[in-house]
């Protein structure tokens, strides 16, 4: 049928027309955006797993940065205690220095370099924020993400430094000295040797000095006068050329193993190998003595190399007293290296045999008693007395090696306790142990010294450890960078397979959405002159 009111050849060129622009606008679309998705109409499956990729991309990109950013930080970190490490081979060094008998040296001036550094140690672990309470001495968390299901937990790289603290206090070096040990007068001694204004022993004065000392081969010497003199003009000496002196009259008296030195304090004070008591003594005259006189009965003692001390009463004031036969007999047992020797103390000379040993009715001839006992049996133990309270002598002994001490007391006919008999402090009637307290290593010249290096060595491995976290926390941080690097490139690449335009299709397409549109346009050009041909039949 031929009709000019409908052109239906026309209507069908113009909707394929229209078809066909379309295709091509999309085409061109995609061609030119690089993205087959430019709308969710034309994927919205496709699109909402793509945008899941890029997501999780951009959370693992800014995680990457993170990890750097942790990785800088902990290698500024490693960098502070490499510093820390080198500090502490020097602090070693001056104290192995100091811990040498034989260190001719002053050693307050090593102190005070090794105060200099231990304080350099805390200002430098401040600086990396690795102090005790430092804001990175905790567990640290880098966020790098990745993590399946959500869980953050898993998105998180954990180094641990908590319990990693690099200053004196985190590396157990506080407190800690290299400075001579020394045993000095206590607080009864106001006599202050560090002060440049005042000098002392002028004008020739001396002061005497009562030493009772173990030598080298383990033999005691009691009551040596050890003086020290002065300068014969009223300058008088300086409060180190007063030490000098005192060390002086020592090695003049054949002591060469107790040594004088400045302590602490700025007092006089002593130090030495082996077990030692002195007594301060008088000022020939004048007020300008070294120590105060006669403190009070107290000594300098040295505990330095002993490993046990312990005291009991021994005479009360009647000393000279003349003890009946039947005098109590106090028995104390020493044991060492679980062998035991027992003492009976017994002040009757007439039950002298090879079970008892008299110790007379004197503390000096207690003390020879003990003493000469002790060097018949090979024992490293040696007995000194002082002065005690309410009139009472106190026997002290010290040892070289390891030992106990325990007693028994039994008062014997005609004996009165109290009354002039040697009765130890645990009382009549009662027998046990006698307390024996530790090794005083600073009451020796190098104590201080060998405390310091053993708390280096201890300081050193701690620092190990702190060097191990830091580390193996690079480490980590880098696989989490290796594994997010990689996940990041395979999310692209999903991504890319799902949003991104197939260029080589979409170019093909081009040229069959132009050759469509081409046929279109002459294909409703022809419908359009179709309904002309119906004029054909109106000609007359």
């Amino acid at each position: 049928m031929l009709s000019i009111q409908t052109n239906v050849n026309s209507l069908m060129a113009q909707e394929n027309l229209s078809v066909n622009t379309a295709f091509q606008a999309k085409t061109i679309q995609s061609l030119t955006s690089g993205y087959r998705i430019n709308s969710s109409g034309d994927d919205a499956a496709g699109l909402a797993v793509a945008n899941k990729f890029r997501s999780d991309t951009a959370e693992l990109t800014q995680g990457v940065r993170n990890a750097n950013d942790a990785i800088s930080q902990l290698q500024i970190i490693d960098g502070g205690v490499n510093n820390v490490s080198h500090i502490l081979d020097r602090l070693k060094t001056l104290a192995t220095q100091s811990a040498s008998g034989g260190f001719t040296g002053n050693r307050n001036t090593v102190n005070n370099e090794f105060q200099t550094l231990l304080s350099e140690i805390d200002r430098q672990a401040k600086n990396v924020k690795l102090n005790t309470g430092g804001a990175y001495n905790t567990n640290l968390m880098a966020y790098i993400g990745g993590s399946a299901g959500g869980a953050n937990v898993d998105a998180q790289v954990s180094v641990d430094l908590s319990a990693s603290a690099i200053d004196q206090t985190g590396l157990g070096l506080a407190a800690l000295s290299v400075v001579g040990g020394g045993s000095g007068f206590g607080s009864t001694n106001t006599v202050r040797l560090d002060n440049s204004t005042t000098t002392f022993l002028a004008n020739g004065h001396t002061q005497d000095f009562t030493v009772d000392y173990m030598d080298g081969a383990g033999v005691m010497h009691s009551g040596v006068t050890v003086t020290a003199s002065g300068t014969n003009t009223a300058t008088g000496l300086s409060g180190q050329k007063a030490v000098d002196a005192v060390n002086t009259a020592l090695t003049g008296k054949g002591i060469t193993n107790v040594t004088a030195q400045l302590g602490s304090d700025g007092k006089l004070a002593f130090s030495g190998n082996s077990a030692f008591q002195i007594k301060s003594g008088s000022v020939s005259a004048g007020a300008d003595g070294i120590v105060t006189d006669d403190v009070n009965g107290k000594f300098a003692v040295n505990l330095g190399l002993t490993n046990a001390t312990t005291t009991f009463s021994a005479l009360t004031a009647g000393t000279g007293v003349v003890l009946p036969n039947t005098f109590s007999k106090d028995v104390v047992t020493f044991t060492v290296a679980a062998k035991s020797y027992n003492v009976t103390i017994d002040g009757d000379a007439a039950n002298v045999n090879g079970t008892n040993v008299f110790l007379g009715n004197t503390a000096a001839s207690a003390v020879n008693g003990f003493n000469s006992f002790f060097a018949a049996q090979g024992l490293n133990i040696r007995a000194f007395s002082e002065t005690g309270g309410a009139g009472a002598t106190n026997i002290k002994f010290q040892g070289s090696t390891a030992f106990t001490m325990s007693a028994a007391f039994t008062a014997g006919t005609g004996d009165t306790v109290g009354a002039g008999g040697l009765n130890l402090a645990l009382g009549s009637g009662q027998s046990g142990a006698i307390a024996v307290t530790a090794a005083d290593t600073d009451k020796t010249v190098t104590g201080h010294a060998l405390a310091a290096v053993d708390a280096i060595n201890d300081a050193v491995g701690k620092l190990g450890l702190v060097q191990g976290k830091v580390g193996a926390g690079q480490n980590q941080l880098h696989y989490g960078i290796g594994l997010a690097t990689s996940q990041i490139t395979n999310f692209s690449a999903a991504e890319s397979q799902i949003r991104d335009t197939d260029v080589a299709a979409e170019a093909a397409n081009l040229s069959k959405a132009q050759v469509l549109m081409q046929a279109s346009m002459a294909a409703m050009a022809q419908a359009n002159s179709a309904p002309q041909a119906v004029l054909a039949l109106l000609r007359g």
